[in-house]
């Protein structure tokens, strides 16, 4: 009987480990693709990029690279976001996404994305401001 018990409690502590923690979601670390289209649905940029979620929710940007062209931006400059985790017990990792990417030239553009992460897809709003560059609409990005 105080083996059973012990079992018991072993496997208690192991399913509930990870309960209430800020884990690594797994389906954001990655490369993904993006298509930003404006409100006629034409298709204003695409981009690719690999994602690492750091444990204060920031996210480490690398390998940033639009694959459309822009004069709003002919080269990206900068690139910050974050991503706040939100899930559920069955290990689907949803949450709030936020990207800005500033442009070096020319300089003042930036673009802003705001969406939500569910799965292999973070979908939201974007919007262009400075430089001459405004505009606004809608993104997906799928994880590659």
């Amino acid at each position: 009987m105080k083996y059973f018990a012990v079992a018991i409690l072993l496997v208690a502590a192991l399913t509930f480990s990870g309960c209430g923690s800020k884990s690594n979601p797994a389906n954001i670390n990655g490369n993904w693709n993006a298509t930003l289209v404006d409100s006629a649905n034409s298709t204003l940029f695409t981009f690719g990029t690999s994602l690492i979620v750091n444990g204060d929710g920031s996210l480490s940007i690398s390998h940033f690279q639009f694959t459309s062209n822009s004069p709003c931006f002919t080269s990206a400059g900068t690139e910050s976001g974050s991503f706040t985790l939100a899930g559920d017990f069955s290990g689907n990792v949803k949450g709030s996404f936020g990207l800005n990417v500033q442009s070096a030239n020319p300089t003042g553009a930036t673009l802003a994305l705001n969406g939500t992460a569910n799965g292999n897809t973070i979908s939201g709003t974007w919007s262009l401001t400075g430089a001459g560059c405004n505009g606004t609409g809608t993104f997906v990005m799928t994880k590659i």
